[in-house]
């Protein structure tokens, strides 16, 4: 009670000030009667009596400067007054500014006597102008104002049927009315008592709070996934070394008669592969000079870590998604196009993510084989640079799937918007890297391989590739990987022998950039282009054999054994054999066993929901659910057994994901057990060395660092790209 009696006096003048505020004249006077009666002390309001006083003069001098068609003057005070919530976000505020700035552009027209002084009327029309170019483009979708957009461009509109109301007596002081309410609505709204604002505060506070927990639920719920996926893959590394050990194991027993390998030594190699709990145990209770017990427990250390059975997800209505994703508006095309690849990289692999890809292959979700207009592949070319961008990260994510890039490369459709996206694209780094990421992935396809080569990909790729500094990791890595993929086909070759030159300096200089992950790409695009005669003469020229042997002093074991057989290509005499290769046989597969989805494609989230805004999964199976109809698939077997040698360059297409993560490359002929076993353990290591320099021809010594100067990339057009333009 105390405390109420401390600061009663203060409270009693908020009610009263909120009272007055709402305008309830008979209440407060009640009210101020019976403070007086009971000797309540009311304080004094001459705070808002000086608040409405400043409110008055700032309407004035804005009315003042309307009338006198004092454009700068106007609104400089409108966007000093007036709240940029307000001004941002009330479509009547948003509508009045319009056709203020139309009452300023033609306010000579309709005030001047004589004929207007030209420059100061292309000062407004200009001002007005570039309102319609930047804030004013909000309304061009609305009829109402689309006729104005052409004000600016028509020599006399005073006698234009278009803008005549304009110019009718009427216009200007209805104009005026409007703007009058509305400045003496807003200044009263931000006269608002103490009362009102404390009770706003308070709840903005809360919501506020509740939005950040919500934020860092979603958070909490994406490290979750992220750390799944990673204990998913952990699990199946372990379930498959274990498998090939006991293979192995197997094979190694069966010498133990022959007294090839001592029982010790197997002992002591099937030890090691246990964890540090089971060794002491296992070297002293294990016999392992019985045949069988090796492999035995090792198959037996598999059975306690089978995984779970995995629930499929629950089916959508793939009809009401297409709908949306193209009628939608733009944020809601984000958060579906976003759920929609989430759904695809979250889920397990296996038959859940098969599962997955075959409801959106069987239900067309990108338009793949319609021809309307309006498709979802449309998106790739939307407004919205977020839309775009989660449009190219979806399409890259399908095409990180074996069965994806099936779906995606049957017509070339697909294809050729993605290369105009990556021709156009000149803003977003993310949307560049995976449309790029996208068409490395469909290089792994011969037929769509020929098109790439066809519309003049790699002059587009040499040409990004001459400042390597400037790009990001992803994109040099895919753009090099991509290169060699290309570079690996006879037209390929071919177009790189046309510019020759370019194109060795280009990948000898990449041979010394400090992103050692393109090394093989570049060593096997290297000895692919270097098959032809007329490519091994013009690096024979500019001293490639000095530049190579200066890498070889550098590099590690791998690296040097794979420049010598680029060495001995580039020093052989023989021509290139197009039967070796089945170059033009368009129905071979070049596609790899293993699908890799990488963790780029749900880096740096651009949108995030508010607060009561559903996203990802809760979105889909909210509004999205249709009738349960997911069956599992049986996955198609790849080449087995067919592995890469890492001790020779590269000459079957990749992709650096599923080449980092230890899936190697088919490789042209059989490999020894011990080359399997390097490809297994990621034998291209990177050189212990940063930016290697690149020698020049004739002094292997010499050290001049590739440091480019410049970092002005400028896409060229493909299409009328060729040898001439370099």
């Amino acid at each position: 009670m105390g405390d109420i009696l401390a600061h009663e006096s203060e409270l009693l003048g908020l009610v009263k000030e909120y009272l007055d505020f709402a305008e309830f004249e008979d209440t407060l006077k009640t009210f101020s009667k019976e403070c007086k009666m009971k000797g309540k002390a009311l304080p004094k309001t001459a705070r808002r009596s000086l608040r409405d006083s400043k409110s008055s003069i700032i309407q004035k001098d804005l009315i003042a400067a309307f009338d006198d068609g004092a454009q700068k003057v106007f609104f400089d005070l409108w966007e000093e007054h007036i709240p940029s919530s307000i001004r941002d976000g009330d479509s009547f505020a948003q509508k009045l500014e319009f056709y203020l700035h139309i009452h300023f552009a033609i306010y000579l027209l309709k005030r001047s006597v004589r004929r207007p002084d030209k420059e100061e009327l292309d000062e407004r029309i200009s001002y007005f102008k570039t309102y319609l170019e930047s804030k004013g483009a909000a309304l061009s979708q609305t009829t109402e104002f689309l006729p104005f957009y052409a004000l600016p461009f028509v020599p006399n509109p005073m006698v234009h049927p278009s803008f005549k109301e304009l110019f009718q007596d009427s216009w200007s002081p209805e104009l005026k009315l409007k703007l009058e309410k509305f400045l003496a609505l807003i200044f009263k709204a931000s006269n608002t008592p103490k009362l009102l604002t404390l009770y706003k505060e308070n709840g903005q506070s809360h919501k506020e709070m509740l939005q950040q927990l919500h934020q860092q639920l979603l958070e909490a719920e994406r490290r979750s996934m992220t750390y799944l996926k990673r204990y998913n893959k952990i699990q199946a590394d372990y379930h498959n070394l274990i498998g090939v050990t006991a293979e192995l194991v197997d094979s190694l027993e069966a010498t133990v008669s022959g007294k090839m390998i001592t029982p010790e030594y197997l002992q002591s190699v099937c030890i090691r592969l246990f964890s540090n709990q089971m060794r002491q145990s296992l070297a002293h209770s294990v016999d392992f000079t019985r045949p069988g017990t090796a492999s035995t427990m090792l198959r037996a250390s598999l059975a306690p870590m089978k995984l779970k059975d995995v629930p499929l997800l629950p089916s959508l209505d793939y009809e009401k998604l297409k709908r949306d994703l193209i009628l939608g508006s733009d944020r809601l095309k984000a958060f579906l196009l976003q759920a929609l690849r989430w759904r695809l990289t979250t889920s397990l692999p296996g038959e859940q993510r098969e599962t997955v890809l075959q409801a959106y292959i069987s239900n067309d979700l990108l338009d793949c084989h319609g021809h309307s207009q309006r498709s979802v592949l449309q998106l790739l070319h939307g407004r919205s640079d977020v839309v775009r961008q989660y449009m190219a990260r979806l399409i890259n994510a399908i095409a990180s799937l074996a069965e994806g890039r099936l779906y995606l490369a049957q017509s070339t459709k697909v294809l050729r918007m993605l290369e105009e996206r990556l021709k156009e694209e000149d803003k977003d780094v993310i949307t560049r890297e995976n449309v790029l990421g996208a068409l490395q992935k469909f290089s792994l396809r011969r037929p769509l391989q020929t098109a790439m080569i066809q519309d003049g990909l790699i002059f587009w790729l040499i040409d990004i590739l001459k400042e390597p500094d400037c790009l990001s990791d992803y994109t040099l890595e895919y753009s090099v990987a991509l290169l060699m993929n290309l570079c690996l086909r006879s037209a390929g070759k071919n177009m790189c022998a046309s510019v020759a030159g370019l194109v060795l300096k280009v990948l000898s200089d990449l041979l010394g950039h400090e992103n050692h992950e393109i090394q093989p790409y570049v060593n096997g695009a290297l000895y692919s282009i270097l098959s032809i005669p007329s490519v091994r003469e013009e690096a024979r020229a500019m001293g490639m054999e000095d530049i190579l042997r200066c890498f070889m002093k550098e590099g590690n074991a791998e690296m040097v054994r794979q420049i010598e057989f680029i060495i001995k290509q580039l020093n052989s005499e023989e021509f290139p054999d197009g039967g070796v290769e089945s170059d033009d046989d368009e129905d071979e597969d070049d596609e790899e066993d293993h699908d890799t989805m990488e963790a780029d494609l749900d880096k740096d989230e651009l949108i995030q929901p508010q607060l009561g805004e559903l996203s990802g999964e809760k979105l889909l199976t909210t509004e999205y659910l249709g009738i349960m109809t997911n069956t599992g698939k049986t996955r198609r077997k790849g080449m087995a057994g067919v592995q890469w040698g890492g001790d020779e360059p590269l000459r079957r297409p990749v992709t650096p994901s599923g080449h980092r993560h230890g899936y190697p490359a088919l490789e042209d002929h059989p490999v020894s057990p011990q080359i399997s076993q390097h490809a297994r353990n990621r034998c291209l290591q990177s050189p212990p060395t940063a930016h290697l320099p690149v020698c020049q021809a004739g002094e292997p010594g010499a050290s001049e660092p590739c440091v480019s100067t410049s970092c002005n990339n400028t896409g060229s057009t493909w299409g009328h790209f060729g040898a001439a333009d370099f």
